[in-house]
């Protein structure tokens, strides 16, 4: 088994998306049509279904909609980060998405808790936002 964390693949409708991450800011699609931010980033509006889609530099503020804390790896690429938080955090403009809530304490981490992104830098073509609470 392999020791490497997996990495997410860079496609045509996610690159501006982990380019603006590499830059330290969080860019999120908003349509030109509807007005309306979401996540992830994909080719059409899941809201009106518009093709006009354009990046927007968010926040990157919200707070935690739900979490768990992880306790067990999910495979040895993860056993030197256990116990590790995954959140569903519900931006400030709208959309929700799933990250990581960066934290010593995981058991502080709590439904509402406001927080704030920040960057990890996973590889050279790869930043991850994650999130801490503020």
């Amino acid at each position: 088994m392999s020791t490497e964390q997996p990495l997410p693949v860079i496609d045509h409708d996610s690159a501006p998306y982990w380019q603006a991450a590499h830059e330290g800011h969080l860019d999120i699609p908003l349509c030109g049509d509807c007005g309306k931010h979401h996540f992830y980033p994909r080719a059409i509006c899941p809201h009106c279904h518009s093709d006009n889609l354009n990046f927007d530099t968010v926040s990157g503020r919200g707070e935690v909609h739900t979490f768990t804390v992880a306790r067990r790896p999910a495979g040895p690429a993860f056993a030197d980060d256990v116990p590790y938080v995954v959140a569903l955090i519900e931006l400030e403009e709208g959309p929700r998405m799933m990250s990581r809530i960066q934290t010593d304490d995981p058991e502080k981490v709590h439904i509402g808790a406001k927080v704030e992104v920040t960057f990890v830098k996973a590889s050279d073509e790869i930043t991850f936002p994650y999130f801490r609470m503020t």
